[in-house]
Parts: C-alpha cells; sequence; structure tokens
C-alpha cells in the first residue's frame, strides 16, 4: 500500500511540475498569450503604415500636385523661371577669436 501511495504521489509531483514548470506550463501560456499581443499591436501599427503608403501611391499615381510636392519637397526641384532662395539661420554657437 506505501508502495502505491509513492506511486501516487511521485505522478502527481510530476504532472503539477509540468503545470506550473517548463512549456506548456500555467506560466509559459501567460508569456505566449503577451507575444501575442505585442505583435497583434505591432501588426496594427505596420497595417496603418501600409494604409498611408497605399493612400500616397494612389495620390501620386492620380494627382499631380502630389508628383509636384513630392518633387519639390524630397528632390528639391524648382520649375521653370522660378528662382530658388535658401536662408539658412544663423548659427548659435559664437566663434571664439
Amino acid at each position: 500500500m506505501k508502495s502505491l501511495l509513492a506511486a501516487f504521489f511521485v505522478v502527481f509531483v510530476y504532472l503539477q511540475s509540468r503545470l506550473w514548470i517548463g512549456e506548456g506550463s500555467i506560466a509559459n501560456l501567460v508569456q505566449l498569450q503577451g507575444e501575442i499581443e505585442t505583435q497583434r499591436a505591432e501588426n496594427a501599427r505596420l497595417q496603418e503604415r501600409n494604409r498611408l503608403l497605399a493612400a500616397e501611391v494612389l495620390a501620386l499615381k492620380t494627382n499631380k500636385d502630389a508628383i509636384e510636392e513630392r518633387a519639390r519637397t524630397d528632390l528639391g526641384m524648382i520649375k521653370k523661371g522660378e528662382t530658388f532662395f535658401m536662408v539658412l539661420q544663423p548659427s548659435t554657437a559664437k566663434k571664439s577669436l
């Protein structure tokens, strides 16, 4: 009878260890759920970024003004007949003599 009780105790301890420690445990489950939430937030951020990029691509395909704006801001281009003025801010660092 004592050996049967000892065997049940060993099995019980083994099952409890599987429940609380290691792969498939409750702690592991909580960790994986946290990782899933982090990945969902990252996916939502990337979907919003993709939506904005798709809107920008559509604007560039259909709107001449969007192309002109992009050429001016990103490439520094100007139209024929325009004069380009570059205004520099004065340096805040004092020069030593």
